[in-house]
């Protein structure tokens, strides 16, 4: 769980406590405020320690159980502030990947200068149907959760328009473990590939590769997208992650600046790529 997110919890937490503290009629114990609201105490004092996430129906339950209905509001708002910056795989992908894969449009929309970094898959914005048809096949897997496959392509298919567009830039970096990685049969890959050599030279393209090779100075960790230097989407097994604050956004963009120290670019980057291609094995 992210330090900001947790920090926002455990605020929430001591909101919470004051209001028990200054309950109408007179300060409330947590055994007593669990009795009026018919909870286990132990609940009362893991919402107040920031070691449990309230839903919105405990907020509005704890403000008229200590008298001061006219916070709920406020106590809901600063739920909806934090927990914007973690969404949950599992609360996502309920109705499918196309919803994610629409929510992420609209953001890029909105950007005109992207950085992202990938180490393990190529970049959506690069993929070829086919590729990403097999990504949302697997995590459906992984995930257990609803196969809208053929939306959530086309939605992020749509997305690629923006790659068209005058005044827009995407600066990519793929460490070159991604152009190996089987997620897909070796014939999808090798389209992949082709794509993916084809697209260095655009002018809303900046494409960097980072051969095995070559020395890093940071490990290569999870990937992650910086929009108009403003906002942060990362991903992790657990959730994506939301980002806005400036300094994360600033630390995100050391660690690009960083991993771009060891990127080969132009036609370097295009022989990586092909001699990837051409070690590909047919099965």
């Amino acid at each position: 769980m992210s330090t900001d997110y947790q920090q926002a919890r455990e605020a929430l937490g001591q909101r919470l406590r004051e209001l028990r503290l200054s309950a109408a009629g007179g300060r409330l114990t947590g055994t007593q405020l669990a009795q009026r609201l018919g909870w286990p105490h132990s609940k009362v004092y893991k919402l107040e320690g920031g070691r449990q996430t309230a839903v919105p129906e405990d907020l509005k339950a704890w403000a008229d159980a200590v008298g001061h209905p006219d916070t709920a509001e406020e106590l809901v708002a600063r739920l909806r502030g934090f927990e914007s910056h973690i969404r949950s795989w599992r609360r996502q992908l309920g109705a499918g990947h196309r919803p994610v894969q629409d929510t992420w449009n609209v953001a890029v929309d909105q950007a005109r200068l992207i950085h992202a970094w990938e180490e393990s898959v190529i970049p959506g914005m690069l993929q070829t149907a086919d590729y990403a048809r097999h990504i949302f096949l697997r995590y459906a897997s992984l995930q257990g959760t609803k196969r809208d496959t053929e939306d959530a392509v086309r939605s992020r298919m749509e997305r690629q328009a923006w790659l068209y567009q005058s005044g827009r830039r995407f600066h990519a970096l793929v460490w070159e473990p991604a152009l190996h990685a089987l997620v897909c049969p070796p014939s999808v890959l090798a389209a992949q590939l082709d794509r993916l050599a084809g697209q260095i030279g655009m002018d809303t393209i900046e494409l960097g590769i980072i051969p095995l090779s070559t020395s890093l100075k940071i490990p290569a960790a999870n990937g992650f997208w910086i929009l108009d230097q403003q906002l942060v989407i990362a991903e992790d097994w657990h959730a994506e992650l939301w980002l806005d604050d400036a300094d994360t956004v600033a630390g995100y963009r050391r660690v690009w600046e960083t991993l771009a120290e060891s990127a080969l670019y132009g036609a370097d980057a295009q022989n990586v790529i092909a001699r990837t291609r051409r070690e590909l094995r047919p099965r």
